[in-house]
């Protein structure tokens, strides 16, 4: 970004978070498309992962987990060193995800975009994602379900990045409120 008489400012950081099924992915890439920046996803890194793991099978264990969070953070951090603003979306819950934001606050203005939606319409939207997307099966998706039904989990569980940053919390049950504009408003 440019500042006043064309100095550069540190670029933004703009975190899209929640828990699975709350729209996240969908927002991140429409975000970057309104603000005309990247989108790095941690799930679409993880699949080109799947690609060159012959055999791989999701679920326990993942021994994708790690590489595919490396490769997030480190793709994140060349960008910003860069002066890029990007848009960044994974689940981001907090004990998972904060040790690798917090080496990249002095790199870029961090804004969190918190998604939102009720839990029945997250698990419609986890269902429909599963019979649509053969690429989600790297994702966990179906044990999720399986979790789900049996009781062990809760899309309610979900514990929110908690950084000391500006942070939005978007309804994505029907679109987006506060909309598109605005939350690229509050990111930049």
């Amino acid at each position: 970004m440019t500042g006043p008489g064309g100095t550069r400012t540190a670029p933004t950081l703009a975190v899209v978070s929640g828990g699975p099924g709350t729209g996240k992915t969908t927002l991140a890439h429409a975000l970057a498309g309104e603000l005309g920046c990247p989108a790095i996803v941690r799930d679409e890194i993880k699949q080109g992962l799947v690609l060159s793991t012959p055999g791989y099978r999701s679920g326990g264990e993942d021994p994708l987990n790690r590489p595919a969070l490396d490769a997030f953070f480190d793709v994140l951090g060349v960008l910003l060193r860069a002066g890029v603003t990007v848009v960044a979306e994974a689940a981001y819950q907090d004990r998972l995800w904060r040790r690798g934001l917090e080496p990249l606050a002095p790199l870029a203005r961090i804004r969190v975009v918190r998604c939102e939606t009720p839990a029945a319409l997250a698990h419609d939207r986890i269902l429909r994602r599963v019979a649509a997307n053969p690429h989600r099966a790297a994702h966990g998706d179906r044990e999720l379900l399986a979790a789900l039904a049996a009781g062990e989990r809760s899309l309610d569980a979900h514990v929110p990045l908690a950084l000391d940053v500006p942070t939005l919390t978007v309804d994505t049950s029907d679109g987006y409120r506060p909309g598109l504009a605005e939350i690229a408003a509050f990111v930049l």
